[in-house]
């Protein structure tokens, strides 16, 4: 049985999650707070399996609530903004709602919560993915990756409207959690999304420059490249 806490300064939005949580037999409501101050309390005098969050309330925040405790429980945030995803993640919440919260994704963040390991991470999902790196954290669906390229034991990842992202991870890392409906290897090197090649052009016997929508410089394939690259116009 997990022991739940609802915090949200709106009491509709409290009395519709409630609502929809009491449809679960294993789950168990010990309580509710209206404010971060009558949060704390509650949360240290329970000690709850986990807490539903609302980030902006009077006063303080949802954030500097989970900052105060010395160990917080695991949260997943329930929020009118989808703005504040990236803090969110970077307190390694367990997921991110936005209200008004639907049932089906909610069923979803349950099955996080009722996993012991709590994995795997919300923004591993066929919907959207966490890069993060020192300077910053983008969260985005995979539809605006255009392309990754290995460089060594890192990835550059390439997205729509953002600057190149290098993380420490491996092309093969990529690979295995994008889409494979969406995303082919061309070589050992190069990962695109198939949806976005734009134009090839021929370059000599051997090589031709294939531009993809979202990044103005194309990118050079080489002989293995090019006959992936065909075999998958083929298929299509």
């Amino acid at each position: 049985m997990l022991r739940l806490l609802i915090i949200d300064d709106e009491a509709r939005a409290r009395q519709y999650l409630r609502q929809l949580l009491s449809q679960e037999d294993d789950l168990e409501i010990i309580g509710e707070a209206a404010s971060v101050a009558e949060a704390r309390q509650l949360i240290e005098r329970e000690k709850p399996d986990a807490i539903f969050l609302d980030i902006e309330m009077p006063g303080n925040d949802g954030f500097s609530l989970l900052r105060s405790l010395e160990n917080p429980p695991p949260v997943v945030f329930v929020t009118a903004h989808a703005h504040h995803a990236v803090e969110a993640f970077d307190l390694e919440a367990v997921d991110y709602l936005l209200k008004p919260v639907r049932k089906e994704r909610l069923a979803r963040t349950l099955e996080r919560l009722r996993s012991p390991s709590m994995s795997p991470p919300p923004w591993q999902t066929k919907d959207r993915i966490c890069l993060k790196t020192p300077e910053r954290t983008v969260i985005t669906s995979p539809e605006k990756i255009v392309a990754l390229e290995a460089e060594g034991d890192f990835t550059r990842i390439f997205i729509e409207g953002e600057s190149p992202i290098l993380i420490c991870h491996n092309l093969s890392h990529y690979e295995k959690i994008l889409p494979s409906s969406l995303f082919v290897r061309l070589d050992r090197s190069l990962l695109i999304n198939r949806d976005r090649v734009n134009k090839i052009e021929p370059i000599g016997r051997d090589h031709e420059n294939m531009t993809l929508l979202g990044r103005e410089k194309p990118f050079l394939l080489g002989r293995t490249a090019h006959r992936r690259l065909t075999g998958l116009l083929r298929e299509e």
